[in-house]
């Protein structure tokens, strides 16, 4: 699976994939990229034609008209690009095993959003980078090599500090293959464990069902996200942690873990019997579509019953802080974290508040308001409110 985050990306997307297949991101396709977006792709290469204009993602060569052979099918998640929407993207990143970074070539780099999503990929554990200069249409040649000598001074030091850049247009489909040839070379299919127990991150939660249906045609709430091991199979059933929230007549909140049985199984428009890692899925169940409408359960955690990690709503963190403040335009220190504070916490594709009960040098623990499932030693991402907006200043790891 790659995402790519970051200027001209949505264009991007349907330039690589063709058309969307997320049928289900009204935002996505107005181009208004509040929420994650998924695209499915096919990655095909000409026997006949050189490199790099043999790949395309066509099933006919567009240069020959020969047959393309498969080299494997590409899951997108289209993160927003905004820094206000940091979170978002963060929890696309946790579904990451590449990422395309993409870049304005009409505007000085780095934009604030840029660095801080940078960090976040680092933060993440994305290692595998390509950088799409875009919009190259819009400069001249001296331009863009000025801009290409900004992207690398940026890069310099950081998990992207040897990623190719690849120009292109994506408004204009210019050097998609390219792209394609630079992602097949880089970004390589990582091995999945089929062993262990199945366990998968959401990323949405939705309602397909359509207002004024039948009772005898509803169906079903389907989950979206992406399954890290395991296999997964219609039929069988499943555990969701932490679950569904609710409301006591106290005015307190708590969560109850959900089981319920998959009814299908799919990826972009092909249906599944088994589902193994690699790509995004969308698994059809027996839950009430009330339940998982407007995203309610994403950032919960979905497997095998009994097996999923625990249920945290107290972290305690070994913390690693950034020297400086990550998104903002000014060089802003990062100072240690305080007792009383509140920060936003990223969890695989969770996300959460928790404010801090206790705090020494390299340690803090927090409460959290939102209780959240995930394993000991598992990566968290920290953000402090800064001038009205969340602002990542590093990360912690969970420890026992």
């Amino acid at each position: 699976m790659i995402g790519h985050v970051d200027h001209g990306k949505t264009t991007l997307t349907k330039a690589l994939s063709g058309i969307w297949t997320d049928t289900h991101s009204e935002e996505m396709k107005r181009g208004i990229t509040i929420r994650l977006g998924y695209a499915d792709t096919i990655f095909m290469k000409c026997p006949e034609c050189e490199e790099p204009q043999c790949y395309t993602t066509s099933d006919i060569c567009p240069l020959c008209g020969e047959k393309t052979e498969l080299l494997r099918k590409v899951s997108f998640v289209d993160a927003p690009g905004h820094e206000t929407l940091m979170a978002t993207m963060l929890s696309g990143a946790a579904l990451m095993n590449g990422a395309v970074l993409v870049i304005a070539a009409n505007e000085k780099c780095p934009q604030p959003q840029t660095r801080e999503h940078l960090m976040a990929l680092e933060i993440i554990g994305v290692k595998n980078i390509v950088i799409a200069q875009n919009k190259i249409e819009l400069v001249s040649r001296e331009e863009a090599l000025d801009n290409q000598r900004q992207i690398r001074k940026f890069t310099k030091g950081t998990v992207a500090e040897n990623a190719p850049i690849i120009p292109i247009s994506a408004q204009h489909n210019v050097n998609i293959d390219v792209l394609i040839k630079a992602i097949e070379e880089n970004i390589p299919t990582p091995p999945h464990n089929l062993e262990h127990d199945a366990m998968m991150y959401v990323a949405r939660s939705f309602d397909i069902n359509k207002p004024g249906l039948p009772p005898e045609k509803i169906v079903g709430g389907i989950l979206g996200g992406s399954l890290l091991k395991g296999v997964l199979s219609v039929g069988q059933e499943i555990d969701i942690l932490p679950g569904l929230m609710i409301k006591n007549n106290d005015g307190s909140i708590s969560f109850e873990g959900i089981r319920t049985k998959i009814l299908s199984l799919s990826t972009g428009s092909i249906k599944l019997q088994k589902a193994t890692p690699g790509g995004l899925l969308a698994i059809g169940t027996e839950l009430d579509p009330s339940i998982t409408k407007s995203d309610s359960l994403g950032g919960c955690v979905v497997g095998d019953p009994g097996t999923l990690p625990p249920v945290w709503d107290r972290l305690d963190l070994e913390v690693n802080l950034l020297e400086r403040v990550v998104g903002s335009e000014e060089e802003t220190k990062v100072v240690d974290i305080k007792r009383g504070e509140t920060l936003m916490l990223n969890v695989g594709t969770g996300k959460t508040i928790g404010v801090v009960v206790s705090v020494s040098k390299d340690a803090a623990t927090l409460k959290l308001k939102l209780p959240v499932c995930s394993e000991v030693g598992d990566r968290v991402a920290l953000s402090r409110r800064i001038g009205g907006r969340w602002r990542l200043i590093g990360y912690g790891i969970i420890k026992k």
